[in-house]
């Protein structure tokens, strides 16, 4: 008894001084400790005076690996770890010894209660550092499984910062938006937003904080708010996906048949609710819940429900650009912009209403332009061209809005006329200065396309072309001049493609069509000259 008593007790010892390395630059001295304390537990390593002691400095060694990148090392100690922590539960059970009771007189030792309360933190660590070695190995699934139940078991044993869980239950929330998981990614986000809550109300700058620290916590609170905007657009996009038809549209019937199937389910999901992706004590739970109750998590069949959706993410996009601001933010306030623009896109496709869908599209005009005017290409040459290109997508979405009102009147009205034209000179002109992007410093257009921007660069080509045919003149010579055109943009597509035949995959619609319209449009150009020059 008395050398096993010793033996443990100078296991202690070295895994202090173990401990004590690894926070150092020497780390082969900590391991050295460490695993000298692992050799004198090995024995032992089950019974309740040592398996606490043992996991730990598994625990620290599966650090001190992955420090130094040896991640398939620290996963071996970390693994090793785990399995211990579910044979000695399994096996006996009750709470064991604290490492720190070694050198403590009996009445100084710890209750059942918090001997419990330290192993179970010992074992959370594990999990918690398991879940950052699988991340490393790309083993998403399981790091996104090891970080759930970490989150869940750091609640039960209140043994976490709020800031610190709360970011990590946003980023969880988008694994499982990843996986089109809604209900989950809301309750992790939910959970965020109600945890991060605790860590005190934001304060205000005249708060006696440090600055740095308000900073901070201004910051977290915008990144949380921007996994809800995610959320948001991605519930939107999905549902989207589900209702349109070949052409983009809302299919009616798909629509019709998606209502009656949601009827049928929802009494059966909710009964069935993961209980594996629940948080918290019951306290926690109820306030959770009120967060979620704010948000859907399935998919809006109609524009009310989308509506609804889009309105929460609108308020995250406030609350986000809040810190995200221009000055000092440029790129994370352009894509929450962006993110912006997207919902109102996403939204305009559950509106019926043309007029009220073109207005939907003017208003990501409205944002996206002045942001675009205030951005050097050169310094921001990729989210340059982003905006060029939704810009210009933008504006041709709604000169096709335009065309379609126009084709429900008697009679095209001047006015009409001149707002199609316009449109579609300026999605032609924030088509061009995407395509001018590509040019190199001497201006000459190259000769294969990158693969990143072969696709945008064909649709940008295939747009312009047919928003030449689109424009309305009554000259028809100026008639002729924009067919010209319009078969020059469709003829660099077929040629492109014969060249580089890889690029069809990339545009087989786009290619398609264009070939058709080389083989037509020559012939509508010769009855139009044949108009223009009756005598000759």
């Amino acid at each position: 008894g008395e050398a096993r008593v010793l033996a443990v007790r100078r296991a202690v010892l070295e895994y202090e001084l173990g401990v004590n390395h690894t926070d150092t630059e020497e780390l082969s001295a900590g391991e050295e400790h460490l695993q000298r304390c692992t050799q004198l537990l090995e024995p032992h390593r089950l019974s309740p005076d040592c398996v606490s002691l043992y996991i730990q400095a598994q625990n620290n060694l599966g650090i001190l690996w992955s420090e130094r990148d040896e991640i398939k090392t620290a996963q071996t100690y970390l693994e090793s770890a785990e399995a211990l922590y579910n044979q000695y539960m399994k096996e006996d059970g009750n709470p064991p010894l604290d490492p720190s009771e070694h050198f403590m007189a009996e009445e100084e030792k710890l209750t059942d209660q918090e001997r419990s309360k330290r192993f179970e933190k010992a074992y959370t660590h594990t999990l918690y550092y398991l879940a950052q070695v699988y991340q490393h190995l790309e083993m998403i699934e399981k790091a996104a499984q090891y970080c759930h139940t970490t989150l869940k078991r750091q609640l039960e044993y209140c043994g976490y910062y709020p800031v610190e869980w709360a970011l990590n239950a946003a980023t969880l929330s988008q694994y499982y938006l990843s996986k089109q998981c809604f209900m989950e990614s809301r309750h992790c986000l939910a959970a965020a937003s109600v945890i991060f809550s605790q860590a005190g109300q934001v304060p205000s700058a005249e708060d006696s904080e440090t600055e740095q620290d308000q900073q901070d916590l201004r910051q977290r609170k915008a990144d949380i708010a921007r996994c809800w905007i995610k959320y948001c657009l991605n519930l939107l996009q999905s549902a989207r996906k589900l209702l349109e038809d070949n052409i983009g549209e809302l299919d009616p019937d798909r629509q019709m048949e998606l209502k009656a199937q949601r009827k049928k389910e929802e009494d059966e999901k909710e009964k069935g609710r993961k209980k594996a992706v629940l948080f918290g004590t019951s306290d926690i739970c109820d306030s959770v819940l009120a967060m979620e109750e704010k948000v859907s998590s399935v998919y809006p069949l109609d524009f009310q429900e989308a509506r609804e959706i889009f309105l929460v993410g609108q308020n995250y996009v406030q609350e986000a650009k809040e810190f995200f601001q221009v000055d000092g933010y440029v790129t994370d306030h352009i894509e929450i912009v962006q993110d912006h623009s997207a919902l109102f896109k996403v939204l305009a496709f559950f509106e019926e209403d043309y007029e009220r869908r073109c207005k939907m599209h003017k208003r990501r005009i409205d944002m996206l332009e002045p942001i675009y005017a205030d951005l050097n290409p050169q310094y921001y040459l990729l989210i340059s061209r982003q905006l060029q290109f939704e810009l210009a997508d933008t504006y041709y979405e709604m000169m096709d809005l335009k065309v379609a009102i126009g084709n429900r009147l008697e009679e095209l009205d001047s006015h009409t006329i001149k707002k199609i034209n316009s449109l579609a000179q300026l999605a032609i002109k924030y088509y061009e200065l995407f395509l001018d992007s590509l040019r190199n410093p001497d201006k000459v257009f190259p000769e294969e396309l990158e693969e990143d921007v072969l696709r945008p660069a064909m649709v940008a080509k295939f747009h312009i072309a047919r928003l030449y045919g689109k424009l309305i003149t009554s000259d028809s010579k100026k008639q002729l001049e924009n067919m010209q055109t319009s078969l020059e943009y469709y003829t660099f597509l077929v040629d492109y493609c014969e060249k580089y035949p890889d690029a069809v995959r990339a545009i087989e619609t786009e290619l398609e069509l264009s070939k058709e319209m080389v083989s037509l449009l020559p012939t509508r150009m010769e009855r139009l000259r044949a108009k223009l020059c009756p005598f000759i």
